[in-house]
């Protein structure tokens, strides 16, 4: 079998991807900044990197920040894995980077265009945001009295189990180029999906909608990140929010 590579291995995807991988019997190796042997920041580069990425054949690169430097962390993967001779770099992006003028979108962007301009063989798969995205957000709006959301947005989440699949099954194959994106069941309203929640755990908030501004929020409200033809994904976000109260 392959070996492979996986950044962000310890992550919320990653580690998903590691452990499927390495069930269809594949060698793999995780990297991250904080895990051995391949304890590695890709934005900095260096022999750590060059170590991780000898003899491998795919790399799955599901590393990622919000704090910048996607873009050089991508270009130092490139790098070396020109120089370890990879075959095959497999990269989760989101749908409507190319739609959305939001700067992690615009980051993803870039390393969309690092990739493909790499010289390697590569895919890029675009998916919606995970069930836990949503979590994380009304869990920290929550701290008010208050939840207050963007008007006029909808969204379309995915259950991360399943994106994880997809990229174990892209990881396994040969290079495919920009396949086709995945999106969640469901296309709902940010309120549908803060009264699901607040239902979930028991929490008692007042739910508004106040209109923003800027080109950002215009296309998120335009559906700009959205894929409804590509409503491929099984779990809803009830059945996510079931699983975690389980």
């Amino acid at each position: 079998m392959t070996t492979i590579l996986v950044t962000g291995g310890t992550g919320t995807l990653g580690r998903l991807v590691a452990e499927r991988l390495r069930a269809a019997g594949h060698d793999v190796r995780v990297l991250s900044r904080h895990a051995q042997p391949y304890a590695v920041d890709l934005r900095e580069g260096g022999a750590g990197l060059d170590a991780a990425v000898e003899g491998v054949e795919t790399v799955v690169h599901c590393a990622t920040t919000q704090t910048g430097g996607d873009r050089k962390a991508a270009a130092n993967l490139v790098a070396a894995a020109r120089r370890a001779g990879v075959g095959h770099l497999v990269y989760i992006s989101i749908v409507g980077v190319d739609r959305v003028p939001f700067p992690y979108y615009r980051a993803k962007l870039d390393v969309e265009k690092v990739i493909e301009e790499s010289g390697l063989g590569w895919t890029v798969l675009r998916t919606t945001q995970f069930h836990d995205l949503l979590v994380k957000v009304f869990r920290a709006l929550s701290k008010l009295p208050v939840l207050l959301l963007p008007a006029g947005v909808r969204d379309q989440p995915i259950e991360v189990a399943e994106v994880a699949d997809r990229l174990a099954e892209l990881a396994g194959a040969g290079p495919a180029g920009r396949v086709e994106d995945m999106g969640g069941p469901e296309t709902r309203t940010f309120e549908s999906f803060a009264h699901a929640w607040l239902r979930s755990t028991g929490r008692r908030r007042v739910v508004l909608s106040v209109p923003l501004w800027g080109r950002a929020y215009r296309a998120f409200r335009e559906g700009g990140h959205l894929t409804p033809e590509r409503a491929v994904g099984k779990g809803t976000f009830e059945e996510y929010l079931a699983g975690r109260k389980g």
